[in-house]
């Protein structure tokens, strides 16, 4: 049975979302995202991903600052929604705003409930070594991420996995999930389970003074905190280059081996190798500030880089 959705998104990982939602013959009858942003050189509004998309659909969008006024909250309710779709929105949805759908709203979390709550599950559970993650349909309540869970769909993280493989992975895996659940809503046979009260953990959003490259970690530490910022806010340290020392990207790396002291570099020969805290780590994939990715390779052919330097 067809239904009524509102869907309530903004960046590219909610996109597949909606084009599911579309293609199983549902009713979006609006769309909300965050409103438009300046970018580029140019800083020119620009658009959400998931704004031009349901523009391309022929479906109504709203970007307000915020719902908890009285007026967006009636706009809202006069949509007469049998279920709100919410996936990676960017806006805590009032108690007002829950209660309008006839079956409330449902939300894809990229993680395992209760780990990773909150605003990047994707890059911490990475960061953090998680060998597997999820995606999941949970019905949302006032707390952050706290509904019970409906629909789960687990995924494991290879060991040189980045956060923007596994973010593509389970964008596309989520589409097809919450069609799933909306499939079994419809027949009113959609299941949940209650979180469990142990392993709560919160996901915070990345901040810049994090995504500097710590040497004196592990190698497993280093390597994990730099697919897991692969390939947008980037991992970077400082390397000595053209007689200054230069901020490099390290977009993809390996475990190596080798000992000495942390930040110097082991070996400059295929790619370069650097030395932890406790092991090394091999940078596969670099930039260079105004240029573009290169790998470790490429990047030693046209960098003064030598074994014996330390970096930062």
């Amino acid at each position: 049975m067809s239904l009524r959705v509102v869907f309530m998104g903004t960046p590219e990982f909610s996109v597949p979302t909606l084009m599911e939602i579309v293609g199983q013959g549902h009713e979006v009858v609006a769309c909300y995202s965050q409103p438009p942003r300046p970018a580029g050189r140019g800083m020119d509004l620009k658009k959400s991903p998931v704004h031009e998309a349901a523009e391309s659909f022929g479906i109504p969008v709203f970007t307000p600052k915020s719902l908890k006024g009285e007026e967006d909250q009636a706009q809202f309710a006069a949509l007469n929604a049998d279920v709100a779709v919410v996936v990676a929105y960017g806006l805590l949805l009032p108690r007002a705003i829950l209660k309008a759908p006839v079956h409330g709203c449902l939300n894809l979390h990229a993680s395992v409930l209760p780990r990773w709550r909150g605003a990047a599950p994707i890059n911490r559970a990475i960061m953090a070594g998680d060998k597997e993650t999820a995606v999941q349909v949970m019905r949302m309540e006032e707390g952050l991420d706290t509904g019970p869970v409906c629909m789960s769909e687990t995924v494991p993280i290879g060991e040189n996995m980045t956060a923007g493989e596994l973010h593509d992975q389970l964008s596309g895996l989520g589409g097809d999930l919450m069609v799933r659940a909306l499939a079994a809503l419809s027949r009113g046979a959609l299941m949940q389970q209650p979180q469990p009260e142990e392993g709560v953990t919160y996901a915070t959003k990345l901040s810049k003074e994090e995504t500097r490259i710590d040497w004196t970690q592990s190698s497993d530490e280093v390597h994990n905190h730099i697919r897991g910022l692969s390939p947008f806010p980037g991992a970077w340290c400082e390397m000595p280059l053209g007689g200054k020392p230069e901020r490099v990207k390290i977009l993809r790396s390996a475990l190596a081996e080798g000992t000495a002291a942390p930040g110097t570099v082991i070996s400059a020969d295929a790619a370069p190798v650097i030395a932890c805290g406790s092991g090394a780590v091999r940078l596969d994939l670099v930039q260079r500030a105004g240029r573009k990715p290169m790998s470790g390779a490429d990047f030693l052919r046209g960098a003064s880089l030598s074994d014996g330097v330390v970096l930062d």
